[in-house]
């Protein structure tokens, strides 16, 4: 079993990929966010500045694809809050099954959004346009949902192989420095 983790192992670099680049955008995403919220406050405190109208729902977009993408981001860095007062008075061994069955039910929870999502995004919902942009389609508004689904299953199988990992090959206990 130790070899066939070995080989899993090898496609680590391509996680590690994709996380770099999920990272990357939320920061993108973070800094136009910040950049449109200025140009909207000085559009409204300093007269003959261009329209700002659309400002508001863009930000509000951009939010939420941020949202969606850190929460996938934390699954990978195991960052979540969870409640794990109990940990250290169960088995080694039920805190291992507990962690498999969580990842699990998030799994679940990833092919939901973005089954669901993918029906919503492809729907009558997504034939409309931004008010305040009529050139621009509603279906950025809706596609964080099928991409949050994506990028927790992306995330949530490294962290389940992970977690499954952890029941053949023992944890390596990190030192700590006094």
């Amino acid at each position: 079993m130790p070899r066939l983790f070995q080989t899993i192992d090898k496609i680590r670099p391509l996680y590690d990929f994709v996380y770099r680049i999920v990272l990357v955008i939320c920061k993108i995403l973070l800094i136009a966010d910040i950049l449109i919220s200025v140009y909207a406050v000085i559009g409204r405190y300093v007269p003959n500045f261009p329209s700002t109208s659309w400002a508001e729902q863009v930000v509000l977009t951009c939010m939420v694809y941020l949202a969606v993408l850190s929460a996938a981001l934390a699954i990978r860095d195991d960052s979540h809050i969870r409640m794990t007062v109990f940990d250290r008075y169960l088995p080694t061994v039920v805190v291992k099954v507990l962690d498999v069955i969580s990842d699990l039910a998030v799994m679940a929870l990833g092919i939901v959004l973005l089954v669901y999502g993918k029906q919503v995004c492809s729907g009558r919902l997504v034939r409309g346009f931004y008010e305040s942009m009529p050139w621009l389609s509603r279906f950025w508004m809706y596609f964080p949902v099928p991409l949050a689904g994506g990028a927790m299953i992306v995330f949530e199988l490294e962290s389940l192989y992970s977690h499954i990992k952890a029941f053949w090959i023992p944890e390596e206990k990190e030192e700590k420095e006094v």
